[in-house]
């Protein structure tokens, strides 16, 4: 598989993309137990698999109670596990090889930001840092080493550390990313901090029960108002995946190259909608080469003309609605 690992990072054309995808969907039939029992279920003939559209995508609900994983368990190097809300059950990502997230996030990270050194990385995480077994903190674990700066870390709860640092690069020229989950940086917001133009202020979602929902247009608006930025980012990942998608301030996603968007019918989810329609999220990470490459989400949303994703939120029965249509022992 080294070499079609390695033609996954150096996609340039979306028939690289589409005869990649088929030959990972058929290589992950072969080697993923429990996906091919899926696609036999669902009556479907591995050689009549033509083009991207006529892959079958696993309910993302699977990963919590089966191990999506291809031959080759035991040689497992991490397992990264959701946060256990929702029905309780956390979800399970079996990682075989490591160095295939690593290459996949920082690609992606360069591609939309450039290299890491050149920032100080400041991650506000409090709940992600709580708990084991968390891909993005993995993710940033590494971004702020390859950063080299003393002052990039991670800060859990210590809000009075976090604002030093942060009165020490105003009107610098310093460029300084601050990430957060979306609570935290609420809470930080309404210190009264006010913030330069060399900082890049990324939101990652996630109230997790501390605040009230909000709708990301409003979240954007209220910390640009609170920071007084112009924009704010967001990135767009989860437990299931290996890749990232980024929102550059334009309330919009942007995949990386070996990563797609397709929206399904909410009614009839081997239905793929033109663009400008919503539904429900599938996503194409051709980094999940030894798990599964091909999701069904329970994310809504809709694809823009210029093929960003537009996120809209989540299903309010994610735990029955894609998962009920096969039952797969």
């Amino acid at each position: 598989m080294s070499l079609q690992i390695s033609d996954i990072f150096n996609i340039h054309s979306e028939a690289s993309f589409n005869h990649l995808a088929i030959s990972q969907f058929g290589f992950q039939f072969s080697q993923n137990e429990f996906y091919r029992k899926w696609v036999q279920q669902l009556n479907i003939n591995l050689n009549h698999v033509t083009k991207l559209s006529e892959i079958p995508f696993l309910p993302i609900e699977f990963f919590k109670t089966h191990q999506i994983v291809c031959a080759g368990i035991k040689n497992k190097e991490v397992e990264f596990t959701s946060s256990a809300t929702g029905n309780g059950i956390p979800s399970k990502h079996l990682v075989i090889n490591s160095d295939v997230y690593q290459i996949s996030f920082l690609k992606g990270f360069e591609l939309f930001f450039g290299s890491p050194a050149d920032y100080v990385i400041i991650a506000l995480l409090p709940n992600y840092l709580s708990r084991k077994g968390s891909s993005l903190v993995y993710m940033f674990n590494e971004l702020i080493k390859r950063s080299n700066h003393q002052d990039s870390g991670f800060f859990l709860d210590n809000l009075d550390s976090l604002i030093n640092v942060i009165k020490k690069y105003l009107h610098s020229t310093q460029k300084v990313l601050l990430l957060g989950v979306t609570y935290a940086l609420l809470d930080l917001c309404e210190l009264n901090i006010s913030l330069s133009n060399n900082f890049i202020v990324m939101e990652t979602g996630g109230m997790k029960g501390n605040r009230p929902e909000m709708l990301k247009e409003e979240l954007h608006n209220y910390l640009k108002v609170k920071f007084r930025v112009e924009k704010i980012y967001s990135e767009y990942g989860m437990t299931e995946l290996l890749s990232q998608a980024y929102c550059m301030g334009n309330l919009t996603f942007k995949p990386v190259p070996w990563m797609k968007f397709l929206i399904r019918d909410v009614n009839d989810p081997f239905c793929f909608l033109e663009k400008g329609r919503t539904g429900g999220i599938n996503v194409v990470d051709l980094a999940n080469v030894n798990s599964c490459s091909f999701i069904a989400t329970m994310d809504l949303g809709r694809i823009n003309e210029n093929g960003e994703l537009q996120l809209l939120g989540r299903y309010d029965n994610s735990d029955t609605r894609g998962c009920n249509l096969m039952a797969v022992n």
